[in-house]
């Protein structure tokens, strides 16, 4: 099977659109690293970005609301016997349906930028009979958000950095790259440091 980046390169929004929709209606795919990546190739002129952020967020929104179909009309009977093939139990159903008992409708907003949540909110959302045009509503916010985060934020940063690069010259990599090992560098000088200064703990040591 090619990688997500041939198959973005070969079919472009199509695939982003398909790889998004097949995974937030249960389908274990890697729909937010798909984004990320194309988003990147955009911002390198490899892709419409004009094209890219509808893609994702129609695929978005349509494989929700796949997904509270699913929910809402075959039940969680349905959802149990069918979606153990790709990672769907009982155990995450619950664990779901708590987060949506403690928080309500907000989550269908947030639940796209967790793993888990995103692929199943749809699903459960349908099983506890959340109102159609409720659940439709925050899914497209969420869906925009989502999308504007890892889609256009992440083009927006790659041009940002390639824009750098070119009034930097050639030698611009190389001193980002000096940069980068500095910074860690520093963190690990900051981090063994403070292992130094911190007495370690241990049964003798009164407790804080």
């Amino acid at each position: 099977m090619p990688n997500i980046t041939q198959l973005i390169t070969d079919y472009g929004p199509w695939a982003i659109f398909a790889i998004i929709l097949i995974e937030d209606f249960g389908i274990p795919l890697p729909g937010e690293t798909a984004l990320i990546s194309a988003a990147l190739l955009a911002s390198q002129g490899k892709l419409p970005i004009e094209l890219l952020l509808p893609a994702a967020w129609a695929g978005a929104v349509i494989g929700d609301n796949i997904g509270y179909a699913i929910g809402r009309f075959g039940g969680r009977a349905l959802v149990l016997r069918h979606g153990a093939r790709v990672g769907i139990t009982d155990a995450r159903l619950d664990r779901i349906e708590a987060f949506f008992a403690r928080y309500g409708g907000a989550i269908v907003v947030v639940a796209r930028f967790f793993v888990g949540l995103r692929q199943l909110n749809g699903i459960v959302a349908g099983i506890g009979r959340m109102p159609a045009a409720k659940f439709m509503i925050y899914n497209a916010i969420g869906a925009t958000l989502w999308v504007a985060v890892w889609g256009f934020g992440v083009y927006w940063f790659g041009r940002r950095f390639h824009d750098v690069l070119d009034q930097l010259g050639p030698i611009g990599l190389y001193v980002l790259g000096a940069l980068g090992v500095l910074a860690l560098i520093g963190a690990i000088a900051w981090h063994l440091l403070h292992r130094r200064r911190t007495p370690p703990s241990g049964p003798g040591q009164p407790r804080r």
